[in-house]
């Protein structure tokens, strides 16, 4: 019996929309035995482009201002043409893989689209993420379930991703940081800045 493997990156989405507009989307998705697993929640715009256009572009990348942007508004990042699916992937992209979806599953909360890779790119060597990168990146996805989690949830990782912040945070992370802070504010919920 062939044993399942998975794995979960947290990468950028690029879709297309009706317009042929890329729309950018951060992620959590799962690779199982050379398959990605995109599992975009309903609605959303990325459900929507999946659903009439079965490809998209996983983008690995290093600036959090990405993820942190695309939950705050900020979504115009450039991009540049995939070489094997009518796609974008983004400019900044340490590397890329370009996905024709195979299968589907509409399943709720979450639809399953089941891609198969087209072609890869490897732009740029990934050093890893510092920690203040892999705490803009957990922000970002606490922002993404604003409204799900209690918001005492939300205060605690918040100050508890404040301590990597503090340590190691550039200008990027810093600015992506405000963005997200800005938006969990916005909801009502106080943050303790030290």
């Amino acid at each position: 019996m062939a044993r399942l493997t998975s794995r979960i990156h947290e990468v950028i989405v690029t879709t297309l929309d009706a317009s042929g507009t890329p729309h950018s989307a951060p992620m959590g998705i799962s690779e199982v035995n050379g398959y990605f697993l995109v599992k975009p929640f309903k609605p959303s715009s990325t459900y929507d482009n999946l659903k009439r256009h079965r490809q998209c572009t996983i983008n690995f990348i290093d600036d959090v201002r990405v993820f942190a942007g695309a939950l705050t508004g900020r979504r115009d990042w450039p991009t540049l043409p995939c070489s094997r699916i009518e796609g974008a992937y983004l400019e900044q992209a340490l590397a890329h893989s370009e996905l024709e979806m195979t299968g589907f599953d509409d399943g709720d909360p979450r639809a399953c689209f089941y891609g198969e890779v087209r072609a890869e790119e490897n732009h740029a060597p990934f050093r890893g993420f510092n920690r203040a990168q892999s705490a803009v990146v957990e922000a970002a996805i606490l922002v993404s379930r604003l409204g799900m989690l209690p918001e005492n949830k939300i205060r605690e990782e918040i100050g508890y991703l404040q301590i990597a912040m503090k340590k190691t945070a550039g200008d990027r992370e810093w600015e992506a940081w405000g963005w997200l802070m800005d938006k969990i504010e916005q909801t009502g919920i106080e943050i303790q800045h030290d």
